[in-house]
């Protein structure tokens, strides 16, 4: 009983215990194919004369072999893509060092008497009105832009509110109004400006450091300057 036990094929060992998935990974295409014709062409062979497989199963069999090979070369395909899409993202974030940027964002850094901001106005508005608060909520400045197209819209401030006051530097709130009729515009949002002073990749993707602002999609980067 030993000896039958000891006698054990390597093949039939090797059937029971497959191989690792690192190691299945690096199986080509070709391989999965002869081994799936392999084991097509064995059940054709030992199949029950009295009940042969027919032309439907065989049809059947090749069909997801095809599926599965497809789906192989298509994720081989999609990675490729991924990796192409994420070093181009890097390249572009790479070349915004150094560079103004307006994100999304309602804070605004005034330095020295001058601040830069923007408007992002996703669809034609009658009217955009800006305004800029101080932390007790009180309006400083307030700016009517009138009817505005789609797109960015940059600003600047030299620190004076509507009376004539010159602010002290800091962090100000930019709050936007835009009017279609007498329908508020809800998608309009601010843009808070900042330099570019590195980039990130990650498993999220490439993302650029903003200074005042923080990490930023290279998506959510609505302007240059």
């Amino acid at each position: 009983m030993a000896n039958s036990i000891n006698s054990v094929s390597d093949n039939l060992m090797q059937s029971m215990n497959p191989k690792s998935a690192s190691a299945a990974k690096g199986t080509s295409a070709e391989e999965v194919q002869n081994r799936f014709l392999t084991l097509l062409v064995s059940q054709m062979k030992n199949q029950d004369p009295l009940s042969p497989m027919d032309n439907a199963q065989v049809t059947s069999q090749m069909a997801q072999l095809s599926t599965v090979t497809g789906i192989d070369k298509l994720n081989e395909a999609m990675k490729s893509l991924q990796d192409s899409y994420a070093s181009t993202q890097s390249l572009q974030s790479a070349s915004l060092i150094g560079h103004g940027v307006l994100t999304p964002g309602n804070q605004l850094v005034l330095d020295k008497g001058k601040a830069i901001f923007g408007v992002d106005i996703p669809e034609p508005a009658d009217s955009v009105k800006v305004s800029i608060v101080n932390g007790s909520g009180q309006v400083l400045k307030s700016v009517d832009l009138g009817g505005q197209d789609v797109g960015v819209a940059p600003m600047t401030w030299d620190g004076f509110s509507d009376n004539g006051v010159q602010q002290s530097d800091g962090r100000y709130t930019i709050k936007v109004e835009a009017m279609i009729g007498d329908k508020k515009v809800e998608s309009v949002q601010p843009l808070s400006f900042g330099m570019v002073s590195s980039i990130t990749s990650g498993v999220q993707g490439v993302k650029v450091n903003v200074d005042g602002v923080g990490p930023v999609e290279l998506s959510k980067v609505r302007q240059i300057l």
